[in-house]
């Protein structure tokens, strides 16, 4: 089977977070499949899957979280892989959609297939331990989004 060149997959950016005591705190994974560094929730959408779908499907796979709240943002990007992946060879990258997705639940149930750990913590935190660049970006859109409602909210 032939290589396809400039093929991108579609996907989704999860920024996952929680109301801790007041603060808020988001949800990093250590990633150990086909690259090592921190992330937050990701993946494709399947053939036939709806956008939430695939979120909500992510989530499960990923956390086993069910969040009690969802935000679609107008943020979008798409990366090249670094490298050949063997499980996505027809692609050389992936666009995705930000998602933000609240829970109550702070434990966490990882698929230790893709993941070897996770933290939550604070924004600031995040930015440094986030290892790429788009996703630091997607965390500001985030975080600037949700300190505009608690500031409303006084």
């Amino acid at each position: 089977m032939a290589i396809k060149t400039g093929v991108f997959r579609k996907g989704v950016f999860i920024v996952v977070y929680t109301n801790d005591k007041g603060k808020i705190k988001y949800l990093l994974l250590k990633r150990k499949l086909h690259w090592k560094g921190w992330e937050f929730p990701k993946g494709g959408i399947k053939k036939g899957e709806g956008i939430l779908k695939a979120v909500k499907r992510e989530l499960k796979e990923e956390t086993g979280i069910n969040p009690v709240k969802i935000i679609e943002y107008k943020f979008k990007g798409r990366y090249k892989y670094p490298k050949k992946i063997s499980d996505r060879k027809e692609f050389i990258g992936q666009t995705f959609q930000l998602y933000s997705a609240e829970t109550k639940n702070k434990k966490i149930k990882l698929d230790k297939r893709e993941h070897s750990q996770y933290k939550w913590v604070g924004f600031k935190e995040a930015v440094k331990m986030l290892t790429w660049k788009n996703q630091k970006k997607s965390l500001e859109v985030v975080n600037h989004a949700i300190s505009k409602k608690r500031i409303r909210k006084i």
